[in-house]
């Protein structure tokens, strides 16, 4: 098999349980370069929570963000955006206020964060992670025709999954999808990891045949079922392990420099 491109979840899969990138990953990466593997960081984060990865670890690579609604080039410029309208997000955080769902909301709109209040502990552990900053206001702030990347539901864990079947018996049309144990993803109904994997692999004339993907969550199964050669996190829930056949060690234990050895890419 040959491979042409590597497309990697963020958080439990190229971070380590520290928010850091192993020295075994970074040397992988810099491995896959020297022979011409594209690797593709992919990601429900918004590209200000992806650019402190790449400039701490001095990389350069093609992003997508929001799980698939934007995708940047490695000089940072837009080759793919989407979401959903200002209306459409307006009424999902109305439904979310008028049911009061034991969640927080987040709306993400290209590089612009807005939460109801910055001042929520999961906002603040949030920007402490990604290393961005979020803004008070409301959804009225946004342009009328800005696109919408997502609204992220920071969730009490005890109740997200009965808040992610009211999302999506109400909002049927849209992309939702869990990414951790407290996080709902709401995106526009075209949007996942698997369209964008698609789609820039058609930008850049790639095979699905050349292609391998790293994730450890349920909003990675479709990018993961999507790619030549999966690679599903050591760390990942019990529930996806038994769907997947290539099983690496976790995100703190060489996980991705494990599989990719077991390539010969490395």
């Amino acid at each position: 098999m040959e491979y042409k491109i590597v497309f990697s979840d963020v958080d439990g899969t190229l971070l380590n349980s520290s928010h850091l990138i192993l020295p075994s990953t970074l040397t992988a990466i810099e491995e896959l370069k020297r022979k011409n593997i594209e690797f593709v960081i992919v990601s429900a984060r918004s590209p200000s929570g992806i650019y402190p990865i790449l400039e701490f670890s001095n990389l350069t690579c093609p992003i997508i963000c929001y799980s698939g609604a934007l995708i940047l080039d490695k000089n940072r410029t837009p080759l793919y955006s989407t979401g959903f309208c200002k209306s459409k997000g307006k009424k999902i955080i109305d439904y979310i206020e008028n049911n009061h769902l034991d969640c927080t909301w987040n709306i993400y709109s290209m590089d612009t964060w807005i939460v109801k209040d910055r001042m929520d502990k999961r906002v603040q552990l949030e920007e402490s992670i990604v290393h961005a900053e979020a803004i008070n206001g409301s959804i009225d702030m946004l342009d009328d025709d800005a696109p919408v990347g997502k609204i992220l539901c920071m969730c009490n864990p005890d109740h997200i999954l009965n808040i992610e079947q009211q999302l999506r018996s109400a909002f049927p049309e849209l992309s939702i999808a869990k990414s951790s144990a407290t996080l709902l993803e709401i995106m526009a109904g075209s949007v996942n990891k698997s369209t964008a994997v698609k789609k820039l692999c058609n930008i850049l004339n790639i095979s699905l045949e050349n292609t391998i993907a790293f994730g450890d969550n349920y909003n990675d199964v479709e990018m993961l079922n999507t790619v030549a050669t999966p690679f599903l996190m050591g760390n990942a829930p019990i529930e996806l392990k038994s769907a997947f056949k290539n099983i690496t060690s976790d995100n703190d234990n060489d996980g991705i420099a494990k599989a990719l050895t077991s390539l010969n890419l490395i």
